[in-house]
């Protein structure tokens, strides 16, 4: 009986009959670093040496870009990035009407780290 439901529910989600709740945005992530990074005359996806990729790479910043969800890993990442470009670090943080905690959250941290927050309005 298992099978038979799980089966039922991913036809639904392949025929777009079962709306999902993963991402409310009808964009991805890429387009909001690309219309941040346009903006601020930056290198999209500049690999460094050990083959990461800072989303975007200004004269003055090395921005990760990310859901408000994931606002954490883009402290991680953003200051990961300012130490091996010699930038200062920043987060692109996508916001919904609904994600002020996160905003919050990663206020609290960027204030005591010197990380520059970019707000990225869903």
């Amino acid at each position: 009986m298992k099978i038979k439901y799980l089966l039922i529910i991913v036809v639904l989600l392949f025929t777009g009959c079962l709306e999902t709740k993963v991402n409310v945005s009808k964009h991805k992530e890429k387009y909001y670093q690309t219309k941040l990074c346009k903006k601020l005359h930056g290198k999209m996806e500049y690999r460094l040496s050990d083959k990461t990729r800072v989303d975007c790479l200004t004269d003055k910043y090395a921005i990760e870009v990310d859901w408000a969800k994931k606002w954490a890993e883009g402290i991680g990442q953003s200051l990961y990035y300012a130490q091996m470009t010699g930038k200062n670090p920043a987060v692109g943080l996508i916001v919904g009407s609904k994600d002020k905690r996160y905003l919050k959250r990663l206020q609290k941290v960027a204030k005591k780290y010197n990380i520059t927050i970019m707000v990225l309005k869903k």
